[in-house]
């Protein structure tokens, strides 16, 4: 097993904060300016990859595919003086298959409104957009956090 993959495998409590329906934020930057651009997203984690969904007409999908470093973190408030944290680095990869992109967008979907709300015409029409597309995140740095 990859040694950054071994952190979250070592760690119950990074894989229950994964396992989580919490928000994820992904990091990307402008190749040109170096900007950086940080937006709330839907995610899974699953066969070593936070699984992201996402549109080709975004911004952070436009700068993925002119550079594909990117970080995620997930990250809770355990209360007002403690938390916990995951954050991802590595090498983003844009999928625009429909037979990769309808069920992982489903799955993430329902992991955030349940098996009834994917059905909903909205979000059941973002899965089959032609604009639709799921980001894997590859890690290759894992840092943790937790404050007890």
């Amino acid at each position: 097993m990859d040694k950054e993959l071994e952190i979250i495998a070592s760690k119950e409590w990074v894989r229950t904060l994964l396992a989580q329906p919490v928000l994820a934020r992904i990091a990307t930057a402008d190749l040109r300016s170096g900007q950086p651009h940080v937006v709330p997203v839907w995610f899974e984690w699953d066969a070593g990859c936070i699984w992201i969904s996402s549109f080709n007409s975004t911004r952070k999908n436009r700068e993925l595919a002119a550079n594909p470093r990117a970080a995620v973190v997930v990250d809770v408030a355990l209360d007002a003086h403690r938390n916990m944290a995951v954050i991802i680095e590595g090498r983003a990869e844009i999928i625009a298959d429909p037979q990769v992109v309808v069920p992982r967008s489903t799955s993430i979907y329902a992991r955030y409104l349940g098996e009834e709300g994917v059905k909903r015409p909205e979000p059941a029409s973002w899965i089959v957009d032609p604009d639709n597309r799921i980001i894997c995140l590859h890690p290759e740095k894992i840092y943790t956090f937790r404050e007890d």
